[in-house]
This record gives structure tokens, C-alpha cells and sequence, in this order.
């Protein structure tokens, strides 16, 4: 890494540079925007290195899908993930009464760190979660970090940290449509939408692939694509840290893999795709992530290989 630029637009975004190529590999917009859409920050372009763009924003099957998020769709009765709700027996229904927020509060360091030679850029920020009628129901600690950009490889990376502490006297419950009766759709958490361009990609785990890893549990998960407009393809890889879990009072949550090609291409490592997830009053919630954006169809092999050279 030679020296990423930061751009801040104060009250809008975070804007991160990759000097060499000029590209800009993210913003991280952080004002409020739509409120059916569950106003929250998110990161928007994504882009690979040669400057391919490997996001959606708004897209018209699903508004209130922006880029990379970290979020809720079912938390005691609210909708923090945004459009419609999941009721069990009457299908996605406009409640506009159930949609809630993530508010951000202020950046307690926006930086560049350097350790034996390598660069790690720090995006560090506070956040609430509020239900539609505006009470606290939690903080938030995120943290963003930049690392291991290799332009001859053509890859980067980030690690996404949120702890998330219940600030109610009673417990919040972490639901999903499938915790609601869904079948295959315990999407909740960090989430990525992919460009309408990787729609039909190639899914990809450690022991197999295509959709039917819907539902499973891995220590990584990859979908890759081809672009439109430009010859090539990108691959997005999802890995968990080893300590991923939350053992509380009803037991343990490990994660869950939410992935979808078609009718999109979605990511998201869901905390609560079977069974609920319960956070007492006071307890926190702590998740660490990490993604790789790639120039290229990386094989299982190559992906397995570059997370064994970068442990955690």
C-alpha cells in the first residue's frame, strides 16, 4: 500500500483513494437518507482495483439495498433493514411504522496506520439504533479497516467490526423472515448487493458450490462475476473471524450463510438466520468480517490460499 487518500466530506462521506491507480475504492456515506429505506451509513461505489464497480444502489427490485451494510431486518418487531416487512402468512406488507434507523453519532479516529511496513487505513465511528418511534434501543462501535491492497495481484481488502450493545431495560430479539416462517431467507447483518451484472455468478464456498449453500456454515463464502461494459470478472469473498459467536443466555448463535445469484447477487453472514438471536439489556453483539474485493475469477484454491497467508 502506498499511502491512501482520504477525502471527507463532512455531514456526507468518507471517500478512500488507492494512489497507484487512482481509483477511488469506496465511499462510506453516512447521512441520513430515505426513511421507508431504514436510513443507515453504507459503502457505495465498491470498487476492484482495475475500477470496476462491484455494488448496487437502489436498484429497482429492492430500494433500500445500498452497497455493503450492516443491519437488522426483524429486531423486536422493527425493520431496521428497510422496505417492506416479512409477516408470516401475508407476505412483504408496507409498514412503514415498523421501519426504523442507524443514526451516525460522530468518527472517533479516521486514519492511517502504519506496522512493519504495512499501511492500515481506520474508519472508527459511533452509531444508535432507533426504532421507528425514535427511542435508543442500541450503540453501535464500527470499525472499518483497509488493508493488504496489492495492485500486482490485483486485490484489497477490508475487516468490518460492529459491536452492538442492547441500551433497552428488555431483551432485543435478532429475528429474519426465515426466524418468522420464510423458508431460505435469514438474511440479516452485514449485507452485500451485488451489480445486476453479477446475476447467474458463481457462488463458491470451501467444500461447494452454487445456491444451494443457502443456509450452510463456513469459515469463508465467494461469488464472482462477470462485468458489463468491460472484459473481466470480479470476485467478492466473505471470510468470518475465528471468534465469531455469541453465547448468551439462550445458547449459542454462530452464523449462517444468506446467498443468493439469482434474482440477484447477495451476501450477507446472517447472526440469525434459523433461530433468534436474544441480547439482553446491557449485553453486546460483536461481529468482525472480512472482504475481499478481486479483479479476476479466483478459483477455491486461490481463496483458500490468499486467507491462509493473512491470518486473523
Amino acid at each position: 500500500m502506498t499511502g491512501l487518500r482520504i477525502v471527507h466530506a463532512h455531514g456526507d462521506r468518507i471517500t478512500v483513494t488507492e494512489p497507484a491507480t487512482g481509483v477511488e475504492l469506496f465511499s462510506y456515506v453516512y447521512r441520513p437518507e430515505a426513511t421507508w429505506e431504514a436510513p443507515k451509513p453504507y459503502l457505495h461505489p465498491i470498487r476492484t482495483l482495475a475500477g470496476d464497480v462491484v455494488t448496487d444502489y437502489r436498484p429497482n427490485d429492492h430500494r433500500w439495498h445500498k452497497g455493503l451494510q450492516f443491519t437488522a431486518s426483524h429486531l423486536s418487531g422493527q425493520n431496521l433493514w428497510g422496505g417492506n416487512t416479512y409477516v408470516h402468512g401475508e407476505g412483504y406488507l408496507q409498514l412503514p411504522e415498523r421501519v426504523g434507523s442507524m443514526a451516525h453519532v460522530a468518527f472517533d479516529e479516521i486514519d492511517i496506520h502504519t506496522d512493519s511496513g504495512a499501511e492500515r487505513l481506520v474508519i472508527a465511528e459511533r452509531l444508535t439504533w432507533h426504532p421507528y418511534s425514535g427511542e435508543l434501543w442500541a450503540d453501535e462501535q464500527r470499525r472499518i479497516e483497509v488493508h493488504d491492497v496489492d495492485t500486482e495481484s490485483g486485490s484489497w481488502a477490508l475487516t468490518w467490526t460492529s459491536a452492538v450493545t442492547n441500551r433497552r431495560d428488555e431483551p432485543l430479539l435478532f429475528g429474519s423472515p426465515t426466524t418468522h416462517g420464510r423458508e431460505a431467507a435469514g438474511y440479516t447483518g452485514l449485507f452485500w448487493r451485488g451489480p445486476r451484472a453479477f446475476r447467474d455468478g458463481r457462488i463458491i464456498g470451501p467444500d461447494g458450490e452454487g445456491p444451494e449453500l443457502m443456509g450452510s456454515q463456513g469459515p469463508w463464502l465467494a461469488v464472482s462475476g462477470e462485468h458489463d461494459g468491460t472484459d473481466g470478472h470480479a470476485t467478492i469473498v466473505f471470510a468470518h473471524a475465528p471468534e465469531n459467536d455469541h453465547t448468551g443466555a439462550q445458547g449459542s448463535h454462530p452464523d449462517h450463510w444468506f446467498v443468493r445469484n439469482e434474482p440477484f447477487a447477495g451476501i450477507a453472514p446472517s447472526y440469525a438466520f434459523y433461530d433468534e438471536l436474544v441480547l439482553d439489556p446491557g449485553d453486546t453483539l460483536t461481529r468482525r468480517y472480512r472482504v475481499v474485493v478481486a479483479d479476476g475469477a479466483w478459483e477455491r484454491e486461490e481463496i483458500a490460499k490468499y486467507l491462509e497467508a493473512r491470518p486473523w
